[in-house]
C-alpha cells in the first residue's frame, strides 16, 4: 500500500492507493479445477521434469509454480520435482496445479523457460517407478471367450461371471524390469509368440487396505494407459510338470513387458464412471476396438478386492484388462513381428506407441 499526503491551507488529505500492491494481486487467479489439465513426466534440457500438459505446449511444474510466485506474487507452495511424488502430496499442491493450468491457458507463453513444445521434449513413463503394477486377467467376456474352447467350462464362466459373487485373478509386473517409456522399443524374444493388449491403467492416488466398492473412487488418483506385452509361448524349455496351467510369470513379466504412458489424466478430468473407449492397431490396422464400460470387475470391484489382499500406495497402477481382438484369439493366431508398431489409443488420454525390435541373441539391449 503507498501512502500520499498532500497539504493545502484547509486541510490535509491522505489518499490511499491499493490498486497494483502485491497483497491486492494475491489469490486473484482461480484455484479451482477450472481448466482440464493431464500430466507428464518429460525430459527437456537435459533434464527429467515433471510437466502440465496444456493443448500442444508442455509446462514445467516447479517452473511455473516458481514464476507465479514471482511474478503474480501468489504465495510460495513448495512443489515436488517427481510424479510419485506429486501424487503423494496432490492434496496439498492441487490448488497450485489448477492455478497454473488457469494462468497459462491464456497467457502468452512463447519464450518462457520452463514452457516447452510437447512435440520437442522426450515424453517418460509418468512414474518411474510404482511400488506395484497389478494386471487383470479376461475382464471383458468377449476377451474371456476369445481365449476359451467354445463351450469349453472357461468360457461358460466367463459368460456367467458375477462380479459380486466371484473375485477375479490378478498377476503382477515387475515395475522396475517392466516399465519402459512411450515410443521405447520391445524386444521380441527369438521364438516367442508376442501378442497386443490394449489397458486403461488405473493410478491410485492414496495407501489404500480394505477398501469398500462404495468408496473405491476415492483412492484413484487418475488415468494413463499401458500396454499388457504378453508372450504367447513359443520355443523353450518346458516348464516342470508339478504345475499344471499357464506359466504367467513367464507369459506375463518378461523383461520391458509394461510400456506405460504418456500422459495420466487426474479423476476431476475423467468421466466417472471411467468409460473410456480404447483402439489397439498394428501398423495401423484396427485389432481391437473396446470400452471399459464392459469390465466384468469394474473399477470398485478391482480395488475392492486388491485392497483385500494388500495395500496399495500412490501411485501403484492397476492395468484394467484387455478388449478382444488380441492376436491368439484370432484365427489363425496372430503375433508380433520386429518391425512392426503397436499403438493403444484412449479417448481423453492419448497414444502409447510401441515399436517392435529383434532380441540379440545373448546379453542386454
Amino acid at each position: 500500500m503507498k501512502t500520499f499526503v498532500v497539504r493545502g491551507s484547509w486541510c490535509l488529505v491522505l489518499i490511499l492507493l491499493v490498486v497494483g500492491s502485491p497483497s491486492a494481486q494475491r489469490g486473484t487467479i482461480s484455484n479451482k479445477p477450472d481448466t482440464p489439465f493431464r500430466l507428464a513426466t518429460f525430459e527437456a534440457a537435459g533434464r527429467t521434469r515433471i510437466g502440465l500438459v496444456l493443448g500442444s505446449r508442455i509446462i514445467d511444474i516447479p517452473g511455473a509454480n516458481a514464476a507465479l510466485v514471482r511474478d503474480e506474487h501468489l504465495d510460495a507452495v513448495p512443489m515436488p520435482t517427481d510424479m510419485r511424488a506429486l501424487i503423494e502430496e496432490y492434496s496439498r499442491v492441487s490448488a497450485r496445479l489448477y492455478q497454473i493450468a488457469n494462468y497459462f491457458r491464456d497467457a502468452k507463453l512463447d519464450g518462457a523457460p520452463y514452457v516447452f513444445e510437447l512435440d520437442k521434449v522426450a515424453i517418460k513413463a509418468p512414474i518411474k517407478y510404482p511400488y506395484n503394477v497389478l494386471a487383470i486377467a479376461a475382464n471383458y467376456k468377449l476377451h474371456a471367450g476369445e481365449m476359451f474352447p467354445p463351450g469349453s467350462p472357461q468360457q461358460k464362466a466367463a459368460e456367467g461371471a458375477d462380479p459380486d459373487k466371484e473375485d477375479p485373478v490378478f498377476f503382477a509386473k515387475s515395475p522396475r524390469s517392466c516399465i519402459i517409456d512411450p515410443g521405447e522399443p520391445y524386444y521380441i524374444p527369438a521364438g516367442r509368440n508376442i501378442d497386443w493388449e490394449g489397458e486403461l491403467a488405473i493410478v491410485i492416488g492414496k495407501p489404500a487396505l480394505n477398501v469398500p466398492e462404495a468408496r473405491a473412487h476415492d483412492y484413484v488418483f487418475g488415468y494413463s494407459i499401458m500396454y499388457d506385452v504378453s508372450d504367447r509361448g513359443g520355443s523353450g524349455r518346458p516348464l516342470t510338470g508339478m504345475f499344471p496351467g499357464p506359466n504367467w510369470f513367464a507369459g506375463k513379466s518378461r523383461d520391458k513387458c509394461a510400456p506405460f504412458g504418456p500422459v495420466i489424466v487426474p479423476k476431476e478430468f475423467a468421466p466417472n464412471p471411467p468409460h473410456f473407449h480404447i483402439v489397439t492397431k498394428v501398423n495401423g490396422a484396427v485389432k481391437q476396438d473396446g470400452n471399459t464400460s464392459n469390465w466384468i470387475w469394474d473399477e470398485a470391484h478391482m480395488v475392492r478386492y486388491l485392497t483385500s489382499i494388500l495395500t496399495l500406495y500412490p501411485g501403484d497402477v492397476i492395468s484394467s484388462g484387455t478388449p478382444d481382438g488380441v492376436g491368439a484369439g484370432r484365427k489363425p493366431p496372430e503375433f508380433l513381428k520386429p518391425g512392426d508398431t503397436v499403438t493403444i489409443d484412449i479417448e481423453g488420454i492419448g497414444t502409447l506407441a510401441t515399436p517392435m525390435r529383434a532380441a540379440a541373441s545373448s546379453g542386454t539391449e
